[in-house]
């Protein structure tokens, strides 16, 4: 019974069919097929407003090459210090930026303020000895499983855009954010400020397909020959690409997403007594105790451990495909 993360998923039917049916003849390579040439068009549709889209494969190519194009060499990207682009992305933005650095900030259940964002912007100011404010990142849904509210990202993107900085999102679980809020994609993104998304469907059902989507098209500027250099244009684009399109037209990316995120309401309530953060996506923080843990593993669920392990600190990620008796299970021995 297998709660270890959304990325141990299968690849829903849509988007399996959808591979199927790009897999005919012989096509135009590297992006100039039909598939890819329909992105901007199909994106901008779902955003409400145009975009300029690129298809990658991982979440860490989307943010790390978004990141580098926001960013020169001796920026400084501001993000909250559980950020993905922080603990788990292997030093990739600053490699792939050529030095910018993370300025990490606290914020109460993964979540940036207003407030520690001024603080911070206000303690180092910028001068020839200091790597320069360019970028605010934010994570929707946060790595602890919460979400920004319009309003939260529109005031934090008032505040980055008069200081100078643009902002970017790491959206690897957008689809459960949006699901949860109820709201249009365009409410937590452009409408709220946002100036690249890095588009994620991987964890919701896509089998290596992600999307970084320029709502100011003005920043595109060199994104195409890093995504080269970095060896993300592929040259069968087309596999990629006819994912991207089924997700968003089929509507998966919505099912897929709300089936999870109930299913994590469901688990949530179960584990009461011991939730660490708010349920708002598809993730469920526990706080366990090592010996609990134990007792779970050995009943056969399986989960990763958060933080240093003595803190007796639980993540359990339900991915769209979950069974529902695991679920059951899982809540039974919660309660128990």
């Amino acid at each position: 019974m297998r709660f270890l993360s959304d990325n141990t998923a299968t690849a829903c039917p849509e988007i399996l069919a959808a591979i199927a049916e790009a897999n005919r003849g012989l096509v135009t390579a590297y992006g100039d097929d039909p598939w890819t040439q329909r992105l901007d068009a199909v994106l901008g549709a779902f955003f409400g407003t145009e975009v300029r889209a690129f298809a990658v494969a991982t979440g860490t190519a989307a943010n790390s090459l978004s990141l580098a194009t926001l960013s020169p060499p001796y920026g400084a990207i501001f993000a909250h210090e559980e950020a993905h682009i922080a603990t788990d992305e292997c030093g990739a933005p600053g490699f792939f930026s050529g030095g910018a650095q993370l300025a990490l900030l606290p914020g109460e259940h993964g979540k940036l303020t207003q407030t520690v964002l001024v603080e911070a912007l206000d303690a180092h100011p910028a001068s020839v000895h200091t790597v320069q404010p360019v970028v605010l990142s934010l994570t929707q849904a946060s790595e602890l499983g919460t979400t920004y509210r319009p309003a939260e990202i529109a005031a934090l993107s008032e505040l980055a855009h008069e200081r100078g900085l643009t902002v970017q999102m790491d959206g690897a679980r957008f689809a459960n954010a949006v699901a949860f809020l109820g709201c249009h994609p365009g409410d937590v993104t452009w409408r709220a400020g946002v100036d690249v998304l890095s588009f994620g469907a991987t964890k919701n059902g896509a089998l290596a397909a992600e999307a970084v989507v320029f709502f100011d098209r003005a920043l595109v500027r060199d994104f195409e020959l890093r995504r080269k250099r970095a060896g993300q244009l592929l040259s069968k684009a087309r596999y990629v690409s006819a994912q991207l399109l089924a997700y968003v037209e089929s509507g998966v990316w919505l099912r897929n997403a709300a089936r999870a995120n109930q299913l994590a309401q469901r688990i949530g309530r179960a584990g009461a007594a011991c939730l660490l953060h708010p349920v708002e996506a598809n993730e469920v923080f526990l706080q366990l105790g090592s010996e609990r843990k134990a007792k779970l593993r050995s009943a056969g669920f399986e989960f990763y451990d958060w933080g240093a392990q003595a803190s007796g600190q639980a993540r359990l990620v339900v991915s769209w495909d979950q069974a529902e008796p695991d679920v059951a299970a899982l809540c039974a021995a919660l309660v128990s």
